[in-house]
C-alpha cells in the first residue's frame, strides 16, 4: 500500500504533482527559442478502475520541458491504419519535431521478432505495439529525431528486425535488472549500476563534450526485457557489466536516433550525461522545427 501524506495523496504521486506546479528549469546547455519543437511522447492503453485510459508517465512528458524547453504532446496508442488501427503514422510524424518512446509495464509481444509466445501472466499492450513499431520506422524514414527510453530502446530494435530477451533475469550470466518493489520514487529510480561506453562512439563523444567520464557512467536501469540481437544498422553504445546492451544509436539515420535502457527521463538535470543526451536530442528537434516551420510558413 502506498504511504499517505498530509494531503492524502500517495507519496509516489506527490513529487509528480509538485514538479507539475513548479516552474521548470530549462537545460542551460541548450535553451531553445521559438519555434519550440513539438515532441510526441508515446502513450499506452491502461485500465484504471474499470476504464480504458490513454496515458504516459509524467516524468517522460516533463523531461521534454525540463531537458530542453520542448512542447510535449501525448501520442495515444491507437494502432496503425495498416494494421486496422486509426493512425496514419506518416501523417503523424510529419507534424512532429521529435518523438520520445517511453518505458512501461507492458512488454513487446514476441511474435514481432519471431520469439516464442509470452507466458499467460506476462503483461502486454498489443495496441501500443501496433502503434509504436510502425511509428519508429516512419520517424526514421522521415528524418524525425527519435529517443527511446527503457521499452523505447527495445521498440527501436524490434522495429528494424532485432530480437529481445523476454525474461532477462532467467538468462545465464545476467543479473536481475527489474525494478525494486518500493513505493518511494527516489528509491525506485536511484542509480543501479555502471555502464561502459563504447570507445570512440557517439555516447562517448557526447560525454566528452559535456565533461563527463567517457568510459563509464552510472545509470538507473530497470527492466525485465533487453536487446538480444541488435537490428542491422544499430550500433551498441553502452554495455552493463553483465553484458546487457544499455545504449544504441543509428549512425546512418538522417538525424538523432538513440535508445537507452535506463531511465534518462528521471530528474534529467541532476545527471550530467542524461542532461547532455537530452540537449543533443533537443538540438536535433530544434533543427527540424526550424525547417518544418520555414517549409510550412507558420510558427
Amino acid at each position: 500500500m502506498l504511504t499517505k501524506t498530509a494531503n492524502n495523496l500517495p507519496r509516489l504521486r506527490v513529487s509528480c504533482y509538485q514538479a507539475a506546479r513548479e516552474k521548470p528549469t530549462m537545460n542551460r546547455i541548450d535553451r531553445i527559442p521559438s519555434p519550440r519543437p513539438l515532441i510526441g511522447v508515446s502513450g499506452e492503453l491502461k485500465d484504471f478502475n474499470g476504464f480504458d485510459m490513454q496515458s504516459a508517465g509524467h516524468k517522460y512528458v516533463f523531461s521534454v520541458v525540463e531537458g530542453f524547453g520542448g512542447m510535449p504532446i501525448i501520442l495515444p496508442a491507437l494502432g496503425n491504419v495498416e494494421a486496422n488501427g486509426y493512425y496514419a503514422v506518416t501523417d503523424l510524424v510529419d507534424r512532429l519535431d521529435g518523438i520520445v518512446l517511453t518505458g512501461g509495464r507492458a512488454n513487446i509481444e514476441p511474435h514481432h521478432y519471431g520469439g516464442e509466445p509470452f507466458r499467460p501472466d506476462t503483461y502486454r499492450d498489443p495496441v501500443r505495439d501496433s502503434t509504436t513499431l510502425p511509428l519508429v520506422r516512419a520517424a526514421v524514414a522521415r528524418g524525425v529525431p527519435l529517443f527511446g527510453i527503457c521499452r523505447g530502446i527495445q521498440e527501436i530494435n524490434v522495429a528494424f528486425g532485432g530480437t529481445l530477451h523476454p525474461y532477462l533475469w532467467e538468462v545465464e550470466g545476467k543479473r536481475d535488472h527489474r525494478m525494486p518493489q518500493t513505493d518511494v520514487l527516489e528509491d525506485r529510480f536511484a542509480p543501479r549500476h555502471p555502464v561502459r561506453l563504447t570507445p570512440g562512439g557517439y555516447f562517448a563523444e557526447i560525454a566528452g563534450a559535456a565533461g563527463v567520464d567517457q568510459d563509464d557512467i552510472i545509470v538507473n536501469s530497470l527492466h525485465g526485457q533487453a536487446i538480444d540481437r541488435p537490428a542491422e544498422g544499430l550500433v551498441v553504445e553502452a554495455l552493463s557489466e553483465d553484458g546487457v546492451i544499455e545504449g544504441i544509436s543509428m549512425p546512418d539515420a538522417a538525424d538523432f536516433v538513440v535508445g537507452v535502457q535506463w531511465h534518462a527521463e528521471f530528474r534529467v538535470l541532476s545527471h550530467s550525461f542524461n542532461r547532455a543526451l537530452y540537449a543533443e536530442f533537443g538540438a536535433a528537434a530544434k533543427r527540424r522545427a526550424a525547417t518544418r516551420v520555414h517549409r510550412e510558413g507558420v510558427v
